[in-house]
Order: C-alpha cells, then structure tokens, then sequence
C-alpha cells in the first residue's frame, strides 16, 4: 500500500509571471483560495503559491469547500470555475492512509485532511487559519 494519497493532474493551466521557482510543494487552505479568487487585499500572500501550479497540491476537501461556499455567496458558474481553476493543479483524492494520518492530528475534520496531505507530500501548507499557527511545515499568515 502506498504512503501517500493519490493524485492526479487534471488540465493545464497557463503560465504566471510571477511564479516561484523553487522546488518546494505547497497546499493552499481553503481560506487562501476564497481570498485569491474574490481578489482581497490578502490574495497576494497566496499567489505565488496559487500560481505555480506545477508545484502545488490541492487536497479534493479544498475544492469541495470552495465549491460550496462559492454556491452559497456567490453563483453556480463562479464556484464551477474555482472548482475548474483549481484542478489545474495536482490534487489528492481522500484514501484510508490519508484519512487515518489526518485523523491522528487532532484538527477539525476538513483541517486535519488538508494538514495531512501537505505531510504526506512534504509540502508547506500556506494558511491564515489559525488552527494551523505554530505547526511544522505551514506558513501561516496571521488575520491581525
């Protein structure tokens, strides 16, 4: 059995010119996409992990959370094409090994998946939820 979720790359997204071109993976939580895509003053501390795309990883859990918020708040074609935008990425389907690594973490379900699949590709979880501040591999951005 393998260690890590599997994954599929979905579609092909154009290339940005301000990519990071480090090596390192990233997994943007829902928070970052919601901020990206409605364009908030806090988009731009997660752009440059939206948009190197062939680096980042996005957890299903990610898009199902910005699909359903975008189709309460918003509309149906914006929440389909976040959900569309994101999956030019590579994203993580949910498999057991996932689910009981996020289970041991102690998050709240949606958190402790995104958390997990972040560990287990070794990619820095880019966040400003603040049930993420102060653990290894994030990035966390502070509201205040």
């Amino acid at each position: 059995m393998s260690q890590t979720a599997p994954s599929t790359k979905r579609g092909s997204a154009p290339k940005a010119l301000s990519v990071v071109t480090n090596d390192a993976l990233n997994v943007v939580d829902s928070s970052g996409w919601l901020e990206y895509f409605v364009g908030s003053d806090r988009a731009a501390l997660f752009a440059p992990a939206i948009e190197n795309t062939e680096r980042l990883i996005v957890p299903v859990i990610s898009i199902y959370e910005v699909f359903k918020r975008f189709r309460i708040a918003r509309t149906q074609d914006d929440a389909e094409r976040a959900a569309e935008l994101m999956q030019r990425s590579t994203v993580v389907d949910v498999d057991l090994t996932l689910v009981l690594s996020a289970a041991a973490n102690g998050l709240p379900l949606a958190d402790s998946l995104i958390y997990a699949t972040a560990l287990a590709h070794g990619a820095t979880l880019w966040t400003q939820d603040g049930h993420f501040e102060g653990l290894p591999g994030v990035k966390y951005f502070s509201k205040l």
